[in-house]
């Protein structure tokens, strides 16, 4: 992103005057609305898309390659999509290429962004107090991307660019020839911030802090610049219109395969045993297990000593290792299929104190007709209704309390399993997910060829 704001954007004049979120609301106002502006004439209503993600696709390890694999995916069936993006040592673009077989054209490149725990993240972290970058998206500055994304954006061959998370803005030039839209995962600074409130060093607090200050400073020049925002609930798209009140900014469902996460009657449920599944090497689910093993599950057992716990997911630290052992807890690292661990358990988890955007953990688990147990925060942004979909719990004991319910009432938890099966099944499907993410797309390229030609024909004062 340029250091300058594109302050001529016409759009954005006009929304100063107006409630800029009302102004996509039309995309979103029924699903005869919305399947009108994606199925109409072929030839009409081709999308051209140029997708940057920083981070990669495949193999899908994370909610956020989830989410956008998906919707990319369902996408490359009716429009026209060209995706960039990086993989890690040990992935494979070509097996990304064979995933998206619809897309215009996949290019993956390889790159390794400095980690926390690596011996050259403190040189990273001082250079990026340098910058006007937070560390987390100074590490994901890849210059000859930036480059190829510039020079296709001021080609002028697509209708949209889709900078997907804040990482990809270090790479996306906003220029007027290609407006970039802003796909929003998570509200990046909040995510700091709990963590500082979390943090008992008050030297990483000091450092958080300046780190939040700073990505919520570009999360919301990010937002300004964007022809639109698209988060992934109403409740991050209130929270970005706060910081970035004369921004274009609305939300977009979180979905779920249901066809893939299903539930499969014929495996018995081990009635005593709980599971989470995630990445591990993110933070706040780190710091959720942790808090879990040593808050929770003690209550839990207190009641019901055969208690056990899975820990699905990759990238386990040494901490979380050592914690999950002398509590017998089971820790998997990193698993091709989840669906084992899920069909077997009782109670599907999520005791997250930090984070941001929704868990598409809690559809997954819904998708295969499980019931949940969650704090606030972890099924932030999700439209779930207390004990008909989801049980919430913000305190050791009374998470601890639900869990103690669910296991020893069989119904209830066929009750809680079955109403979020339906749900997910009538709602969330990832191919109503993309055909509202193009609606919102297309809107906001229409509002600003409206506003564009309003202001060309309006003539100047003096």
């Amino acid at each position: 992103m340029n250091d300058k704001t594109i302050n001529d954007m016409d759009i954005k004049k006009k929304s100063k005057h107006s409630n800029p979120t009302s102004m996509l609301n039309g995309a979103m106002n029924g699903s005869t609305a919305s399947m009108s502006i994606i199925n109409s004439e072929p030839g009409n209503d081709k999308l051209r898309i140029l997708w940057v993600k920083m981070g990669g696709l495949w193999p899908i390890t994370s909610g956020g390659r989830l989410r956008s694999f998906h919707i990319i995916n369902e996408l490359s069936q009716l429009h026209d999509v060209t995706v960039l993006t990086t993989h890690s040592p040990g992935e494979s673009a070509f097996e990304l290429k064979t995933q998206l077989p619809l897309c215009r054209r996949v290019d993956s490149r390889p790159f390794a962004p400095a980690k926390s725990k690596s011996r050259f993240f403190g040189f990273t972290v001082l250079r990026s107090w340098l910058s006007r970058w937070p560390v987390d998206l100074y590490k994901y500055q890849l210059p000859e991307l930036r480059r190829e994304v510039g020079f296709l954006l001021a080609s002028g061959n697509y209708d949209l660019c889709i900078a997907d998370f804040m990482a990809a803005v270090p790479n996306v030039p906003f220029v007027d020839a290609t407006p970039v839209v802003l796909f929003s995962h998570n509200v990046e600074y909040m995510i700091w911030r709990r963590l500082g409130q979390h943090e008992s060093s008050w030297l990483k607090r000091l450092l958080l802090a300046v780190e939040w200050r700073k990505m919520r400073r570009v999360e919301a020049q990010a937002c300004n610049d964007a022809l639109a925002t698209i988060a992934v609930s109403e409740e991050d798209a209130e929270k970005l219109q706060v910081t970035s009140p004369h921004a274009l900014i609305t939300s977009v469902p979180t979905g779920v395969d249901v066809e893939y996460f299903k539930p499969d009657f014929r495996i018995a449920r081990n009635a005593t045993a709980l599971v989470f599944s995630g990445s591990m090497d993110w933070v706040p689910n780190e710091d959720a297990m942790l808090y879990f093993i040593q808050e929770v599950l003690p209550k839990v057992r207190e009641r019901i000593p055969q208690t056990t716990l899975s820990i699905v997911g990759r990238n386990p630290s040494p901490r979380l290792r050592k914690v999950a052992m002398n509590a017998q807890v089971e820790v998997t690292g990193t698993v091709s299929d989840i669906r084992p661990w899920l069909h077997k358990a009782a109670v599907y988890i999520v005791p997250l104190r930090i984070g941001g955007g929704t868990r598409l953990k809690i559809y997954e688990a819904l998708s295969m007709a499980m019931p949940v147990v969650s704090t606030t925060v972890g099924a932030e942004g999700l439209n779930l209704q207390e004990d008909i979909h989801i049980m919430r719990a913000d305190t050791a004991g009374a998470f601890a309390a639900s869990i103690i319910t669910l296991l020893e009432n069989a119904d209830l938890r066929d009750s809680l399993g079955r109403e979020g099966r339906t749900l997910m099944e009538e709602n969330y499907a990832w191919s109503r997910i993309a055909q509202k993410f193009a609606a919102l797309c297309r809107e906001a390229i229409a509002t600003r060829t409206t506003v564009n030609h309003s202001t060309a024909t309006t003539p100047s004062s003096h």
